[in-house]
């Protein structure tokens, strides 16, 4: 896509600054937020350090404080929009909750899941499929990440 609608760029900024408190106590920097009817209702960073567990990716953070704030397992009628192209695990969680439409900064070659190394997101042999736009805010997406492990790599 490339005239991404307002809405959309004010999503990916609020899943931006997600990312950056993730980077300020040292997980990877990767946030993501649960959208319905122009409301975020689930925000989440990638916590899988300070949680030690592995599932602690920012989408199964936002998927599970959305799950809560509606009372209800099935996320019909949101988008998700995470600042780099999910897992296959997170994928499966979004399939599973149903959620309508995924927005993506950075793209993964390495374990993207949304069209990058898996397409998961439109597998016919599944059964739920969900709309993806990958590259909003691209850059400044992929920036973070690569800041993140520069810094690393020094320490």
């Amino acid at each position: 896509m490339s005239d991404w609608p307002e809405p959309d760029k004010k999503f990916m900024r609020a899943a931006r600054a997600e990312a950056e408190v993730a980077a300020s106590v040292g997980e990877i920097p990767v946030g993501a937020v649960v959208v319905k009817n122009g409301e975020v209702i689930g925000a989440g960073m990638n916590r899988s350090i300070q949680d030690a567990d592995p599932t602690a990716h920012a989408e199964i953070v936002a998927i599970r404080a959305a799950a809560q704030a509606e009372q209800n397992y099935r996320l019909n009628s949101t988008t998700i929009y995470v600042t780099l192209e999910p897992c296959a695990m997170c994928i499966g969680a979004m399939i599973q909750a149903r959620i309508s439409r995924l927005v993506f900064g950075a793209y993964d070659e390495k374990a993207g899941a949304a069209g990058s190394v898996l397409d998961l997101a439109d597998d016919r042999r599944l059964n739920h499929r969900i709309e993806v736009n990958g590259g909003l805010q691209e850059k400044e997406c992929a920036a973070a990440l690569k800041r993140f492990f520069e810094l690393r790599r020094r320490q």
